[in-house]
């Protein structure tokens, strides 16, 4: 006999084998996926809790020759200025120039209607000529006179007053050439010339005009813009430097627009002046530039820049690194493993963008210049390059101890 029951058990649990397959491996899956999400949270955990790099800009420390300025505001000068007004009293006749020309020395700019000078020269000339026969009239006859005094045929008398007379007519014919001079000075000053090489502001008279010597307005106003003169401030403290390098070589000086951004012109220093303002505890310095190209213009404002001297071979960082604390200044250099320590540096100049040091860094060394706030000792950092400003490094005065240093150098 066959066994039914049993072999309908078997078939059940066979046909059922599948649906437990099934439901295991879900279960493995969601154990699975538990675990995962449970480990997770926990390897977030233990990175947050680590440390993390600093995103910094660096720098490498150099060595190169600095310049060393002084800078001062100042103003531009006209070299010469000349406030053209007339001599004489007359009506204009022509005038020669054209507003802003440039003209050169002896160029003639105005004329003035020197007729009725003229005529005075004439009148004194034929004064001249009556007055020189009366005095060649009457030293003949001091001459006869005095030839009669030996035969006695002539009182002395007579003979003095004839030579009086005689000096009397030379003094008249002296006076008359004085005037004849002066008549020739008044043509003369009815052509007016320029008195130096320039360039010609707005004219104030138009021909036909009616000028006069005592006229409180000049007719033009020449002004001479090649050369020309930049005057400028300095502390008092940094004089004996200048003084000190001007003797021994020419100072140059650059002038630089209001914004000091852009470069005018170069030029050399020239003077200083005789006094310190006792108010200000300044002394003024002129400057003296050839302004080819007219980049500078009278009255206007400068930025000067005096170029003390040049410190050659220099270690040089970028100020930017320079901090302060407690114990003084000091930077964050980049070690070989990506972290940063703090030395301790010696200043020695600070010029713009640029500080020159002394002790505390080699050239080769890498320094932080932005993000230092986050910083500490032997914190990691991640160096990126640092980014350039584009603007000019503009000079400062240094201090009297820093250019008491560069003049003993």
């Amino acid at each position: 006999m066959i066994d039914i029951s049993n072999t309908t058990l078997r078939v059940r649990m066979v046909r059922s084998s599948p649906a437990i397959a099934l439901f295991v491996l879900a279960a493995v899956c969601a154990s699975f996926i538990s675990c995962s999400s449970s480990a997770e949270p926990k390897q977030q955990r233990a990175q947050a809790a680590g440390p993390r790099a600093v995103s910094v800009a660096v720098a490498q420390v150099q060595r190169q020759d600095v310049p060393v300025y002084l800078s001062g505001l100042g103003s531009v000068t006209a070299f010469n200025t000349a406030n053209i007004k007339s001599r004489v009293d007359g009506q204009i006749m022509k005038v020669n120039f054209r507003e802003g020309q440039n003209v050169k020395k002896g160029d003639l700019l105005i004329e003035i209607d020197a007729r009725p000078f003229q005529a005075q020269l004439d009148q004194m000339q034929a004064q001249l000529f009556r007055d020189q026969a009366q005095l060649r009239d009457a030293q003949l006859n001091l001459q006869r006179y005095t030839a009669l005094i030996p035969s006695g045929s002539i009182a002395q008398q007579q003979v003095d007053t004839q030579k009086a007379l005689a000096d009397q007519l030379e003094g008249t014919v002296r006076t008359d050439q004085a005037q004849i001079e002066n008549a020739k000075l008044q043509i003369v000053y009815c052509h007016i010339t320029a008195p130096f090489d320039g360039r010609v502001g707005l004219r104030q008279v138009d021909p036909g005009n009616i000028v006069h010597a005592s006229d409180t307005n000049p007719m033009l106003i020449l002004t001479q813009l090649q050369p020309i003169a930049v005057i400028f401030t300095l502390t008092e403290d940094v004089l004996p430097t200048v003084s000190k390098q001007m003797r021994l070589r020419t100072l140059e000086v650059d002038a630089f627009s209001r914004d000091d951004q852009t470069k005018l012109a170069t030029g050399k220093l020239l003077t200083i002046d005789n006094q310190i303002d006792p108010t200000t505890g300044t002394a003024k310095l002129k400057a003296i530039f050839d302004n080819k190209d007219n980049a500078l213009w009278p009255n206007q404002f400068v930025n000067a820049d005096l170029l003390l001297e040049t410190r050659k071979n220099s270690t040089t960082v970028p100020t930017a690194a320079i901090l302060r604390g407690p114990q003084g200044t000091f930077v964050y250099a980049l070690n070989p493993d990506k972290t940063v320590q703090d030395r301790q540096v010696t200043v020695s100049l600070t010029q713009g963008d640029t500080t020159v040091i002394t002790a505390g860094l080699n050239p080769g060394d890498t320094v932080v210049t932005d993000g230092q706030d986050k910083l500490q000792r032997g914190s990691r950092v991640e160096p990126r390059a640092a980014t350039p400003s584009g603007h000019r490094s503009s000079p400062i005065n240094a201090p009297a101890s820093a250019a008491s240093g560069i003049a003993g150098s």
